[in-house]
């Protein structure tokens, strides 16, 4: 997982939730799917920094 999977993901939130803005139901559920996602993959890349950190010491 990378930096720019990350940057993906939040585009693909920043798309569906101006769809649900405009009235699309069914984008507000992706929405929070992808918030989900986002959630998992900060995570993931908090985890990878510390690591790293721990290696440089």
């Amino acid at each position: 997982m990378s930096l720019q999977d990350f940057l993906n993901e939040v585009e693909v939130l920043k798309d569906e939730y101006e769809k649900f803005e405009r009235g699309n139901k069914s984008a507000g559920t992706r929405a929070r799917k992808s918030l989900q996602t986002i959630k998992k993959m900060a995570q993931d890349l908090r985890i990878q920094i510390q690591e790293s950190k721990k290696t440089e010491a």
